[in-house]
């Protein structure tokens, strides 16, 4: 794995001036409805090919009637058939489930797979446009940190080409467009703190589920933005970045950063530091991502420097959010220890959102499943899986005996 982020985009489309085909999977999705809004923006430069929607039938037969793609994908067989009879005539070939999404992914018309299907469940399809040489927009942060160099050796096998979706990735590898491999001192991401960053361990004990999706910067899904509030989001992020950019987490910092204007900086063996700044808007890293390397303007709003106020910057507190201390941990396990501690936040959050569990717990489930677990070495794609699996079930027995 390289250091730099050329290793990851170099192929280029043969005629920049045809329309993209995409396949957006996780359409109806935070991420999803808003690179479709990107869509609309681009007026013609990319063209839908397929989309995928879970269990959002309704939302997702109105994109289709927008947007006309020559394939749907359903999260189960029961969708699929209600989705078939909202679009009746529409000539749209539906399918459902984890062999569906693969099929949109690795469609032989489709030259961009934007991976925005929430967690583990993107893994799949990801491999299937790696193989099949796709360019991929990864907004699927868990796809990476369960199974990083399993998804790299795809990527290398079917010389596909990944950008990255996730703004501080993006702005990574925007700030090592052109530099030299291996040229990589540090990789400094930065957190808006969340909307607890100024709180007490005794008021966060109190968090609602609520209170934690009121993010003060970003519009996010339910699971990000939780993620966002523990900070367990930029643990992932730091995995993220290791496996993007062939960096160690030792040499990823993370930095609060309140206002979200500067969304990534690297640090390079000399002591220069390039940072990229912007408006918290999810549509310039996604518009990026789908005419990489083209920087058309699409009327998206602008950063203006004299109004954004001041810049500022603070060491997150790792006692007080310790999912940043718990992703540390998982990185410098390795082997399986990353797909595990993935598995069990996902299953901690979605107790919490429940009101089965305390905020504070959700760091407790994850950290009793990796104290628990068994780390292997090297794994393999059943490895990762079966990971996944066990860290799930653990962690389902952590949130009752909780409740």
């Amino acid at each position: 794995m390289k250091s730099s982020a050329p290793s990851l985009a170099q192929q280029l489309p043969e005629d920049a001036g045809a329309p993209r085909a995409i396949s957006v999977l996780g359409s109806t999705g935070s991420v999803g409805t808003q690179v479709l809004d990107v869509v609309r923006r681009l007026q013609g430069r990319v063209r839908v090919h397929s989309l995928s929607g879970g269990s959002n039938i309704a939302l997702l037969a109105e994109q289709a009637r927008e947007f006309r793609p020559e394939m749907l994908v359903a999260g189960t067989e029961q969708g699929a058939r209600e989705l078939e009879s909202r679009l009746t005539g529409s000539g749209a070939r539906v399918l459902w489930g984890d062999q569906g999404l693969a099929q949109a992914a690795s469609a032989e018309a489709v030259h961009t797979v934007v991976v925005a299907v929430q967690g583990f469940a993107g893994l799949a399809p990801t491999l299937a446009a790696a193989r099949t040489g796709k360019s991929i927009g990864i907004a699927s942060k868990e796809v990476l940190v369960a199974a990083g160099p399993i998804v790299r050796e795809a990527l290398n096998a079917g010389g596909a080409m990944m950008v990255p979706v996730d703004s501080e990735h993006s702005a990574i590898f925007q700030c090592l467009a052109g530099e030299p491999e291996g040229c990589i001192d540090r990789i400094i991401l930065t957190a808006s703190g969340g909307p607890f960053a100024n709180a007490t361990r005794e008021e966060m004990a109190a968090i609602t589920p609520e209170r934690a999706l009121d993010h003060p910067t970003w519009k996010m899904g339910r699971k990000i933005t939780v993620d966002s509030a523990t900070l367990m989001n930029k643990g992932l992020e730091i995995l993220e970045a290791e496996a993007l950019f062939g960096v160690e987490a030792a040499r990823v910092d993370v930095v609060i950063h309140p206002k979200s204007i500067v969304h990534s900086l690297v640090r390079f063996g000399d002591g220069s530091v390039k940072a990229q700044l912007g408006l918290p808007d999810m549509r310039l890293p996604i518009q990026y991502a789908l005419l990489y390397p083209e920087r058309p303007d699409t009327g998206l709003p602008k950063l203006d420097l004299l109004t954004c106020g001041p810049l500022e910057f603070r060491a997150p507190d790792e006692d007080k959010f310790p999912c940043l201390r718990l992703a540390r941990q998982a990185a410098a396990a390795g082997g399986t220890m990353p797909a595990i501690m993935c598995a069990a936040d996902d299953v901690a959050v979605e107790a919490f959102l429940a009101g089965e569990i305390g905020f504070l717990k959700i760091a407790d489930v994850v950290s009793e499943v990796m104290d628990s677990a068994e780390v292997g070495a090297n794994p393999g794609l059943d490895a990762v899986v079966e990971s996944d699996r066990w860290a799930r079930e653990r962690a389902a027995q952590c949130v009752r005996r909780m409740r």
